[in-house]
């Protein structure tokens, strides 16, 4: 009993004494790091090429779009910009703040500035909720602007050894969230990360919070997480499951108040709701000569209606099943690589799905469609096209091309012409609706310059109508029908990389797509009362890009 109590007494001794160990951290250690950049684009119909909402941009015509009877925009196009030449800047600078107290133990706080263009408005993002924002505005002339944004705040911490023989580390805050952000998901937001190794296992899952309403209510949204991965020689095997339970969707809708200006209408929750799963799985690694990577995902839900109004009309649920595959393969050799990228994503069906996707709203084919349908029948019922969730910056960090997906970053980030992303809802990404087929080679030819030549067939994998674009068939009896193509087009990159310095570098970047059908526009050739659809081809988009980063 005795050497049980003195025993005893040492264990809580040992674990006292470690506890004051981890309560006497060593000296603070401030690190800084981040960029600064500044880019240039000279280019033809890259981007805006697609609506920023759409699951499609496949919207047909209709008399209402056009104030002139000789309007020649195509209908769904942002601007008037179409075969017109853009010349313009853009800069972002980050700024991340580490506190280290230790190994086991650090605060980070990240900020972001940036310049959408140079020489932008005063308020670079319009208002919100009625106040004005001047975030992305630092171009402004004579500067001044209020545009720091807070993109990260947390706390990294390591689990006290207490009798679990595993590491545990600990991500609390305002952080990036990603799981394999090249086919699926990186965003920011408030949650927690944790994660585990034992080697060769790695395990780690997060949880974030994407929409709080009403506290007292279940109108929130909440994101979970769970990864784990296995180095098996030179490769490295993973698999991961991601849930969204969206108890509001969209994320935040504009309320429409009579008398209050648009950018001053308060925001909302959504008036549906939605579950949506993504699965996958990757392979990373070398395998002999060769540098793999494989992905495979799949997204799997639904989305119906929240709140039934008196006296609505009760309107289907929308269903969800798409994936994307994407396969890389690099050959290094001396100061060369050759490589070839393979990448097929699931497009929708435009006689099943809405641009939207929502609950009530009518499929891209509308009355179009090749025999009667009104009612129910028009109603959006599913999307087949892969989606990635909401707020997914996917768009731009697939760096896969420089005029149809994406290539480098900034305030603009990617700015392919296929970039789609929604920060409300679901979005095709940079992929849905999409394939291609690249080949490049690189080669190092000076310790400070680098030189790539690629080559993409890229095609379109939505079926009754295109992802990209908006052509019709000739009238069915005076309504449009949209025409269906399976060619984007084929685009041919240079990119040039020469590094200043180590820690300054000047990308020069040109791209050229000469285009098939898929990216064809609809325009009215008629009048606004007595319409008359035709097709309209975009000149060949082309786009010349630099950008100069320094890092520290």
């Amino acid at each position: 009993m005795k050497k049980f109590i003195v025993l005893s007494l040492a264990g809580i001794l040992i674990f006292a004494l470690g506890a004051t160990v981890y309560a006497q951290a060593p000296k603070l250690e401030f690190r800084v790091s981040g960029f600064i950049d500044a880019q240039t684009f000279f280019q033809n119909n890259v981007p805006p090429y697609n609506t920023a909402a759409g699951l499609l941009r496949v919207t047909p015509p209709t008399a209402a779009f056009w104030a002139a009877p000789s309007g020649t925009i195509p209908v769904g196009y942002r601007t008037a910009g179409l075969n017109q030449t853009q010349a313009y800047w853009d800069s972002r600078a980050s700024l991340k703040l580490d506190m280290v107290m230790g190994p086991n133990l650090s605060g980070t706080v990240m900020f972001e500035i940036d310049s959408a263009n140079w020489g932008s408005g005063p308020n670079g993002m319009g208002t919100s909720a009625g106040s004005w924002r001047e975030a992305n505005s630092v171009g402004y002339w004579s500067t001044d602007r209020t545009a720091v944004e807070v993109k990260n705040v947390y706390i990294d911490f390591g689990l006290p050894y207490l009798g679990i023989p595993v590491p545990i580390t600990f991500r609390v805050g305002a952080q990036t969230l990603g799981i394999r952000p090249h086919v699926l998901m990186v965003t920011d937001g408030m949650g927690v990360q944790v994660a585990a190794k034992v080697d060769p296992v790695q395990v780690s899952g997060f949880y974030a919070k994407a929409v709080e309403g009403l506290t007292w209510a279940s109108d929130d949204s909440d994101v979970y997480a769970l990864q784990a991965n296995v180095k098996l020689g030179t490769v490295t095997v993973g698999g991961y499951g991601l849930f969204f339970n969206m108890n509001s969707y969209p994320f935040w809708v504009t309320s429409a108040y009579a008398g209050i200006p648009a950018g001053a209408q308060p925001l909302l929750t959504g008036s549906q709701r939605a579950n949506m799963f993504w699965w996958g799985g990757y392979i990373d690694g070398k395998l002999g000569p060769v540098n793999l990577n494989y992905d495979f995902v799949m997204d799997h839900g639904k989305v119906s209606q929240r709140n039934m109004m008196a006296g609505s009309q009760d309107v289907p649920d929308v269903t969800y099943h798409g994936w994307v595959q994407r396969l890389k393969i690099d050959f290094p050799w001396e100061k060369f690589n050759f490589g070839a990228v393979g990448m097929y994503a699931t497009g929708s069906d435009a006689n099943e799905t809405s641009v939207s996707g929502l609950p009530g709203t009518t499929v891209a084919n509308g009355a179009g469609f090749p025999f009667p349908r009104n009612g129910l029948n028009m109603l959006s019922r599913r999307v087949t096209g892969y989606v990635v969730p909401p707020g997914s910056e996917q768009g731009p960090a697939n760096q896969e091309s420089i005029v149809v997906y994406s290539m480098e970053g900034g305030a603009t980030g990617g700015s392919g012409l296929a970039e789609n992303a929604n920060y409300n809802q679901l979005s095709r990404g940079g992929f849905g609706g999409t394939w291609f087929a690249k080949l490049y080679g690189s080669a190092k030819l000076t310790p400070w310059y680098k030189v790539t030549l690629q080559g993409l067939y890229i095609g379109d994998t939505t079926a009754h109508g295109n992802t990209l674009g908006s052509a019709v068939k000739y009238p069915y009896t005076g309504s449009p029908v949209l025409r269906d193509n399976s060619t984007i087009g084929w685009e041919l990159d240079l990119i040039n990389e020469i590094w200043i310095y180590n820690n300054l570098r000047w990308f020069i970047g040109a791209g050229i797509l000469w285009n098939g059908g898929a990216l064809d526009l609809a325009r009215n050739v008629g009048t606004a009362a007595a319409p008359i659809y035709a097709n309209a081809r975009p000149s060949t988009p082309w786009s010349i890009r630099t950008r100069l980063i320094y890092t520290f």
